[in-house]
């Protein structure tokens, strides 16, 4: 899913919704505009495809979707904002997907949860054992990196680190725009990588990081009541803003990531059961104010 765009997810889902509408196939719809059916459901699934304005707009003719009428301007208006955004990443090629630069060092998966997480207005994070990555010190970071790629070379290690460095950046410079919320099983401070050195730098960390306004940090404690953590397992619900010019949010993602892969999450049914489960975890969770004082003791504790 590399170049994923807010408007690129609207434009796809729509020219989706307008074919099934009208009982076409991704086949016949994709020789009606000389494409292949595969290259019609990336389009669909919001990927960066090679495709004209004539070709969009002939696939508006062939689903009836003619002028005038209010649904071609919707669907012609989110074409044109795909275009601005395509000529614009091609003018600032500096910071369109700077991540890019980096793709040797993540898997596949991770660049279409990079194309999110940079276009998110918030995101929720609920872990069980370790430290998100936007929230790790650079010593834990290291920590995990030789855990989990003993022979990777010195360089590709920095290189790593570069690249948490930048995404941890927009918790500074999008402070206005971006907010994160995170509910850390009380595991996350009890789980030592690196040992309790890094651990008590991490946890000082974390204390600082949550005095700021657009960071939320809870703890879940160990020995607290039962709450759906247990069974959703750790996860993270992107949201999104509006498009620029109209009217239209973005639905939600909720990523899921694992030791092969990873899972994007958009049906409504799955957001809403990840969003109680968010609300039953806050309910067990330490205030925002206790999980600083825990941030605090474990590195006290890590440093005695």
């Amino acid at each position: 899913m590399a170049g994923s765009t807010l408007p690129l997810r609207a434009l796809g889902r729509l020219l989706r919704a307008h074919r099934i509408r009208t009982g076409k196939s991704q086949l016949a719809a994709g020789l009606h505009i000389e494409i292949s059916p595969q290259t019609l459901g990336r389009l669909e699934d919001g990927q960066k495809i090679k495709i004209s304005t004539v070709q969009i707009a002939s696939l508006l003719d062939y689903y009836g979707i003619v002028e005038p009428s209010a649904e071609r301007t919707e669907a012609l208006g989110l074409w044109e904002e795909v275009k601005q955004e395509i000529r614009a990443t091609k003018l600032n090629q500096s910071s369109a997907g700077w991540w890019r630069a980096y793709s040797d060092q993540y898997a596949n998966h991770f660049d279409h949860y990079l194309s999110l997480e940079a276009t998110a207005r918030r995101v929720t994070i609920f872990h069980l054992a370790l430290i998100p990555g936007l929230l790790q010190h650079p010593d834990y970071r290291r920590a995990m990196i030789r855990i989990g790629f003993p022979d990777l070379s010195a360089v590709d290690v920095e290189r790593r680190l570069e690249l948490a460095a930048r995404r941890q950046a927009m918790l500074v410079d999008r402070a206005d725009s971006f907010s994160m919320k995170c509910l850390l099983s009380e595991a996350v401070l009890r789980h030592r990588p690196g040992g309790r050195k890094v651990m008590a730098t991490q946890s000082r960390h974390l204390a600082d990081l949550a005095t700021r306004p657009n960071i939320s940090l809870q703890i879940v404690p160990l020995d607290g009541d039962d709450h759906p953590g247990f069974v959703v397992q750790s996860f993270t619900l992107l949201e999104f803003p509006p498009l620029q010019s109209r009217n239209l949010t973005e639905p939600p993602v909720v990523y899921v990531e694992g030791y092969e892969g990873a899972l994007y999450l958009e049906q409504s049914s799955v957001i809403d059961r990840h969003r109680q489960a968010i609300a039953g975890i806050e309910r067990v969770a330490l205030s925002e104010s206790d999980t600083r004082q825990l941030f605090s003791r474990v590195a006290e504790e890590c440093e005695a």
